[in-house]
């Protein structure tokens, strides 16, 4: 019997993922650990390692297939004796060929086959050892998603009922132009309705237009429905009604990826469920900067001639703030709905930009680190960051993080909190500032910086605590060295 290899699960929050490249071909031989295929996340492209031995019979899910739900059969293993050959996709109780619907031509050619059964359960779960190996967190939690329902091939996108199996963007453009989602043909996986069918059909004018939601029959003996109460929010603009808002040919449609609709409901989250609140000041730098100058000029050189290492300020800013939440741990929190949980090391997220989006990859422990192992792990991290090849647990978790626009010449702004962490440290520029020292002016190395908390969980008189350590730190910067 052949052995199942499921799509997984490659952080808490994954529900599908797009299936980039196989690295094996139909009729390699397999063993547990070897790297067979690509799967790119909203977040990252990772490797997906075999857990079984044996020949891989059948590729189900042909690599570039984008939103394969997790635990959905994506290829076979040619059990032990089998003939790999003989392995075929199973139409029932397994996974299903993708086949693309044919295009239709006849009203006949509309009509909807009988349902395939849905799929069963999978024999081969991950084992609990190489799922934490691999990454798969909560693999056995992860929301199936629609397509791991059996679709009837060549029969549109609607099965059992009136249900319709279509992509979010898909249904969202659909809506907006006001056209009947179930009239189109899916060229997707199990004939799922992606978002070029319709903007296909709407091209062709071959859609038709949604019908009015028929009420609802009452039924016999129960009571009167209350009319729904009047929505306390407009609903925000669909894509079509804003696009109407400006001249054709005056922009470029730019399609959202994974990690931007990511990044824009965890932002959406952060401000409509945090309660956020601003604390700045000024910290003098030429105690750091004469201090950073000595530690780079004593630094070794590695076997290509370079400095073994070089700091820069962001990496006194993450130890000041480790330190800090150790000196006052009551901030070192998050939020956890019924609850708060204090943390009892610092694990310091590092804001990295990278094309497209943002990571945050997190230095554990960061108050245990010397300054040189904080600066080669954050450029590892952002290296690897850009080239989207972190592992989901080096961006998840933490209870702060830093984010840096110092090197833009921005003097100060207002960060986001990355929800559940309790804090985040906004970190403006370095520049010669005149101030008063002794009565008499003076001009010092300065930089402001402002910690967005999270009223839930640090309150204002605790997050100026927080925040005068971390200057106490970073104006006498010696005491980080010990």
């Amino acid at each position: 019997m052949p052995i199942n290899i499921l799509m997984p699960a490659l952080s808490p929050t994954m529900e599908k993922g797009n299936l980039a490249k196989w690295l094996k071909k139909e009729g390699d031989t397999v063993k547990s650990g070897d790297v067979i295929a690509e799967i790119e996340t909203d977040k990252a492209t990772m490797e997906v390692e075999a857990v079984d031995e044996g020949v891989l019979a059948k590729i189900v899910i042909p690599e570039g297939t984008a939103d394969v739900p997790v635990n959905q059969v994506i290829a076979l293993i040619a059990g032990e004796g089998e003939d790999p050959k003989s392995v075929t996709a199973p139409a029932a109780g397994g996974a299903v060929t993708p086949t693309p619907a044919p295009a239709p031509k006849t009203e006949a050619a509309r009509a909807p086959a009988a349902p395939a059964a849905a799929p069963g359960p999978q024999a081969n779960a991950i084992p609990g050892d190489q799922a934490a190996h691999m990454a798969y967190a909560r693999v056995d939690q992860a929301p199936a998603g629609p397509a791991q329902a059996a679709m009837p091939t060549g029969a549109g996108p609607q099965a059992g009922g009136n249900r319709v199996f279509a992509s979010p963007l898909a249904k969202r453009i659909a809506k907006d132009a006001g056209i009947d989602i179930a009239s189109i043909q899916g060229s997707g996986p199990h004939g799922r309705v992606v978002e070029k069918d319709v903007r296909v059909a709407l091209q062709g004018g071959a859609a038709k237009p949604a019908a009015a939601p028929a009420a609802a029959a009452p039924v016999a003996g129960a009571p009167a429905a209350k009319p729904a109460a009047a929505p306390q929010l407009a609903p925000s603009m669909g894509a079509d009604q804003v696009k109407a808002m400006f001249e054709a040919g005056t922009y470029e449609e730019v399609p959202l990826d994974g990690m931007r609709k990511t990044i824009a409901r965890r932002l959406v989250e952060s401000k409509q469920t945090v309660p956020h609140f601003y604390l700045s000041l000024e910290c003098e730098l030429d105690a750091l900067m004469a201090l950073r100058e000595q530690i780079n000029a004593a630094a070794g050189k590695d076997k290509d001639g370079k400095p073994a290492y070089k700091l820069s300020v962001n990496d006194f800013v993450i130890k000041a703030l480790a330190i800090a939440l150790q000196r006052v741990p009551a901030a070192n929190a998050v939020w956890a709905e019924d609850r708060i949980l204090k943390m009892k090391h610092s694990d310091v997220g590092v804001a990295v930009a990278i094309e497209g989006g943002l990571f945050t990859p997190v230095v554990r422990k960061a108050e245990q680190k010397t300054l040189t192992t904080i600066s080669a792990e954050v450029k590892d991290m952002a290296g690897r960051a850009r080239n989207r090849r972190l592992k989901p647990e080096e961006y998840t978790g933490g209870s702060t993080a830093v984010s840096n626009l110092g090197m833009y010449g921005i003097k100060d702004f207002q960060a986001v909190i990355n929800p559940p962490h309790g804090t985040i440290l906004a970190v403006g520029a370095g520049e010669s500032r005149v101030v008063v020292k002794n009565g008499a002016p003076a001009v010092v190395q300065a930089m402001t910086v402002t910690l967005s908390c999270d009223h839930r969980v640090v309150d204002g008189a605790l997050g100026a605590e927080l925040l005068a350590a971390f200057k106490q730190l970073i104006e006498n910067p010696m005491g980080m060295l010990v």
